[in-house]
């Protein structure tokens, strides 16, 4: 099982769109050091390379993240169809529970790997900032970027781990999604754009009754900056990464390929 994770690890980012994902994340938040309206446009006047962070995964975690963990997970099922890999593979004396599990545990970390590369282009952004102590907030803790009095450096890491560990829990059921696409369709440019379609969807069904929008996926992408309890909305993020999960590997162990 440890070899055939690898194995996936190793083909996910040698992909071209793991590649160019990591690549974007990490050169975007540098284009904020050269951005002269971006205290304009965000309405807020950065005093604080611990700042930079919740600004980049602002901007991208809504739709250009989710689009990026689309199309490399889907790639991991869709390009090995396309080779004619994927059959030789389960022809072998291959558990195939073990073959999707492997490629679900690489697609459940890649969002992480997304949000660390996001974040330390965004703190390397960040350096002509400063780290030390400020009086505001990191946008990832209470108050947001106004904050509550004075803010350390130390404090101000901790905000941002919290924060980017959450943007990763909230990204890794689109990855599961992107999964199960990925087996029912065989195919990378559907599969991805099932997954795309379908946060869109949830999107748009911000007309439907509060109770029906709490318990959709979309409506818990801000997570990352909420404070006090969050332990509902986590556990909602969790049923849907387990679920989307559970039934890719149910869908591949009786698929044909």
């Amino acid at each position: 099982m440890l070899t055939l994770t690898l194995l996936e690890f190793r083909k996910l980012l040698g992909s071209h769109s793991a590649k160019l994902a990591l690549i974007v994340t990490f050169v975007l938040p540098l284009i904020w050091a050269f951005a002269p309206r971006l205290s304009a446009l965000i309405q807020v006047n950065m005093i604080s390379g611990w700042q930079l962070p919740a600004v980049s995964i602002g901007v991208t975690i809504q739709y250009l993240l989710p689009l990026f963990i689309a199309v490399t997970v889907a790639e991991t099922i869709g390009s090995e169809t396309a080779q004619g890999t994927l059959a030789p593979l389960l022809l072998r004396p291959v558990d195939r529970t073990k073959v999707i599990a492997s490629k679900l545990i690489a697609a459940l970390v890649f969002p992480f790997l997304l949000i660390i590369t996001t974040v330390a282009g965004s703190l390397l952004a960040g350096i002509p900032l400063g780290f030390g102590t400020f009086t505001g907030g990191t946008g990832l803790g209470p108050g947001l970027f106004v904050g509550v009095g004075q803010l350390s450096g130390g404090e101000a890491f901790g905000q941002v781990l919290r924060g980017a560990f959450l943007s990763g829990v909230v990204l890794m059921p689109v990855a599961a999604l992107s999964l199960l696409f990925g087996v029912l369709f065989l195919n990378t440019a559907a599969s991805a754009l099932a997954t795309f379609a379908m946060l869109i969807v949830m999107r748009l069904l911000v007309v439907l009754p509060e109770a029906i929008q709490r318990i959709l996926l979309t409506s818990h992408f801000g997570i990352y900056v909420q404070q006090g309890d969050i332990g509902q909305p986590l556990i909602l993020l969790l049923i849907y990464t387990l679920g989307f999960s559970l039934m890719a590997i149910y869908a591949f162990d009786r698929r044909d390929v």
